[in-house]
């Protein structure tokens, strides 16, 4: 059975390679019987098999949002073929992403079976939950500024994953300052804007003491550490988003660290 290598999560997390997946078809085939025949899901603990499952998930579900609106434009498709680029996707894989993409955008697809099949593959894995989203964040804010339609499609997704809207703006707020929405912002606010950033980065109020605000940099650091993410079947070409998030974070506590004396 042919073997898919590549970069899969390493660009959708950053997003990751695709490892050998062959025997990971029997599982996915499994599930997909499973969910048609209404009888419960077990989760797939096979990394492969979440990865592959990841992957096709997260291109579908890529395809319905750049179609919230009604319509797929040229911006929402540049987007889409972006993330392919920074995934460093193989020719096999970007084929692979654009029918899944297409098979998304179809009237006929059903948004929630495919989120349910993939919360039941990674039961006790929300950190890939957490990292689905923020790759669909990060492709409509860059297809549209996050739109009413993608909003509230974003939402639902969220919802679906357990990923509550609290943490969606969190995500959101993060993914903002990462792609520099915030650049001119922090011009005029100068050091204090770049500090109050690296604080929303952590996910931590500024008053907060030093110990807290290295449980803060340690609880980030684990949800997007790329080895965690890939040992839990973070697909490998996706692994790239994650080592820009970790980097981000680094950055942001150092700077902290920087301004308090610690």
């Amino acid at each position: 059975m042919a073997q898919w290598t590549g970069k899969v999560v390493g660009g959708l997390l950053g997003l990751l390679t695709l490892g050998p997946f062959g025997a990971a078809v029997g599982v996915l085939v499994g599930h997909q019987f499973d969910s048609e025949s209404g009888r419960p899901l077990r989760p797939a603990l096979d990394p492969a098999a979440i990865g592959e499952l990841f992957f096709r998930t997260t291109f579908q579900v890529m395809g319905l949002i750049a179609k919230a609106d009604g319509r797929v434009s040229e911006q929402d498709i540049e987007a889409a073929r972006a993330v392919m680029g920074e995934l460093r996707l193989g020719p096999a894989q970007v084929q692979a992403a654009i029918g899944h993409f297409t098979a998304g955008k179809q009237p006929g697809f059903a948004l929630d079976a495919a989120l349910d099949t993939l919360a039941r593959a990674c039961a006790g894995r929300h950190d890939l939950l957490r990292v689905f989203v923020e790759i669909q964040v990060r492709v409509a804010l860059a297809a549209n500024d996050v739109d009413a339609a993608s909003r509230a499609l974003l939402r639902r997704v969220a919802s679906r994953l357990g990923i509550s809207i609290l943490e969606l703006a969190q995500i959101e707020t993060v993914l903002r300052i990462r792609r520099g929405s915030f650049a001119q912002a922090a011009a005029r606010g100068g050091a204090d804007q770049r500090l109050e950033q690296a604080y929303r980065v952590l996910e931590v109020e500024p008053g907060v003491d030093d110990e807290e605000v290295a449980k803060a940099y340690r609880r980030q650091l684990s949800r997007h550490h790329p080895d965690k993410l890939k040992a839990n079947g973070l697909p490998e070409s996706m692994l790239e988003h994650a080592k820009e998030r970790t980097q981000q974070i680094i950055e942001a506590y150092e700077l902290i660290r920087e301004r308090r004396g610690i």
